[in-house]
């Protein structure tokens, strides 16, 4: 049984008087396809900006890898493991697909790459991820589907133990949906463990092997998709009475 990677212990986050996350618990053990579930409002994207460092906490701790990481800044997170990838794509616009894994390579990674080396490391992610075609292309001139392939090839080239995948399928064609799951389970048996927040349930009963659902900034159930499914409380949390 793999051990934890990432374990989230009592978290909790307000905005003034709102209280985002209640003392959030989990766990993620390594080499785990995770899914993380909820309905609009549930606390799913502020979990992850408190577990990448973006948002600081007002209550509980994050540990990774055995190791406190509640204080550090992001890119202290990142350069641990800790990589996730945006909903929205913001790739540097005046860089070819190619330069744009330049940067992660470069000051995201924790060692620092040699101009040769980076080239055929960005190459080779390029390729796994389907966009080796596209290498000096500008981001312009991709798509909708190419743009979230950049978006997962940005956060690998930050070589990450733990990628978190935030809403990289919305928007996305039911054929294009299971084109970037291919690429989530190609890096997963990589060694790489997966976090995925996605509304397109289909997706993530596929893809994950254990499931939180939040509601309300709560945890009120974990499983198995299959038992999420026929969980009365993520019924009533998506359905209402």
């Amino acid at each position: 049984m793999a051990g934890t990677l990432l374990e989230v212990d009592g978290l909790t986050k307000r905005f003034g008087g709102f209280v985002a996350l209640n003392r959030v618990s989990l766990a993620v053990k390594a080499g785990e396809r995770f899914g993380l579930i909820g309905p609009n409002g549930s606390g799913k994207t502020t979990l992850i900006n408190c577990v990448s460092g973006s948002l600081p906490v007002d209550g509980g701790r994050i540990v990774f890898e055995g190791g406190d990481i509640t204080g550090l800044p992001p890119h202290r997170r990142t350069r641990l493991g800790i990589v996730r990838s945006f909903q929205i794509p913001k790739p540097f616009t005046s860089m070819t697909v190619l330069e744009n894994l330049h940067i992660p390579l470069e000051y995201a990674a924790s060692t620092r790459s040699h101009r040769s080396d980076a080239d055929a490391e960005a190459a080779e992610i390029l390729s796994a991820i389907g966009l080796n075609a596209k290498a000096q292309l500008r981001p312009a001139g991709l798509t909708q589907i190419e743009m979230r392939k950049l978006e997962l090839a940005r956060a690998m080239a930050a070589r990450p133990k733990l990628l978190i995948s935030d809403e990289a399928m919305a928007g996305l064609s039911s054929a294009e949906v299971d084109d970037i799951l291919t690429i989530l389970f190609r890096l997963n048996e990589r060694g790489i463990t997966v976090i995925m927040i996605e509304h397109i349930l289909r997706a993530v009963m596929r893809f994950s092997e254990r499931i939180v659902v939040l509601d309300a900034g709560e945890r009120i159930a974990e499983g198995t998709p299959d038992e999420i499914v026929r969980n009365p409380a993520v019924e009533k949390a998506y359905l209402g009475e």
